[in-house]
């Protein structure tokens, strides 16, 4: 798989099927390399990206991520393989412990140690049998790491990491952990929009759906922000350093400074103030497309 230097990360799950393969269309027409999609209580990943790999030709489909905790191993094994050989390598399977509130709060689950959860998960997904056509090349994998050691097991045990809601500074170190070698697939939110205020504002939004997740907060406190930092919203300067915010000259600064900082592949996910919450900015994702791609 050639994976391009600059992607999508979007939330898809509001839009009919049909909304949802003319957005995945659209991606791919603005030269987008990838699509991430997450898993939440919404739409089966690996449904939906058989879906949207049916109604493209060049665009990869990555979950961003798919839980470990919702199915076996054997299961997603048979799933990745499946579309990888059903899009000619056009998936990319993204995996994820995701947070103890969503598994255990939400699913009724026990939550197990995040680290040798994922390594035991990894093994039993290489030990398990598939009987089906098996596509062209092996269909690479790639995990949630945030911290040093699932850092470390994502390069022994993957193709590479899918960081989310980090800074540059946090990739720089990722990629010293992860080596030269591996995959580093960094999630960037941004936001297109002069007014720093409201712009700010949009961000402390979207900030308050993470904000409970012990995984992240555990994270943003390693990348140096303290509790201050944290609580009533943020402070500007963790906005500032997590949220590419302002015109498109500031994001595409911002794209090049994880791209400079040991990036592979820059996921950007933008923040609507122009919309409902969770609607597709077209605008910030065509600047972004016309300024890099």
């Amino acid at each position: 798989m050639e994976l391009g230097k600059i992607g999508v990360w979007q939330f898809l799950d509001a839009l009919p099927s049909p909304d949802a393969a003319e957005a995945a269309k659209r991606f791919e027409g603005l030269g987008y390399a990838a699509l991430w999609m997450p898993e939440t209580v919404g739409r089966h990943p690996f449904v939906q990206s058989s879906w949207l790999l049916a109604n493209t030709s060049s665009l990869i489909l990555a979950t961003g991520i798919a839980n470990i905790y919702h199915r076996e191993p054997g299961v997603t094994l048979a799933a990745q393989k499946s579309l990888a050989e059903q899009s000619n390598g056009r998936f990319l399977l993204g995996l994820g412990v995701s947070h103890k509130p969503l598994v255990e709060g939400v699913r009724g689950l026990t939550y197990g140690k995040p680290v040798e959860t994922m390594r035991s998960y990894l093994q039993a997904m290489e030990n398990a049998p598939y009987s089906g056509l098996a596509p062209k090349e092996t269909p690479p994998t790639v995990i949630a790491a945030l911290g040093p050691k699932m850092l470390e097991l994502a390069r022994e045990s993957s193709e590479g990491a899918h960081p989310y809601f980090v800074s540059p500074a946090h990739t720089r170190e990722a990629r010293r952990i992860l080596g030269d070698d591996a995959w580093l697939c960094v999630e960037q939110k941004i936001i297109l929009e002069s007014d720093l205020d409201k712009a700010r504002a949009a961000a402390r939004t979207t900030y308050q759906i993470y904000a409970p997740l012990p995984n992240y907060r555990n994270n943003w406190k390693r990348m140096g922000f303290s509790d201050a930092d944290l609580d009533d919203g943020g402070s500007d300067a963790f906005i500032d350093a997590t949220f590419a915010i302002g015109d498109v000259g500031n994001i595409a600064e911002r794209i090049e400074a994880h791209l400079d900082a040991g990036a592979s592949h820059v996921c950007v996910q933008a923040v609507n103030t122009r919309g409902q919450m969770g609607e597709v900015d077209w605008l910030a994702y065509e600047a972004v497309a016309q300024a890099l791609l």
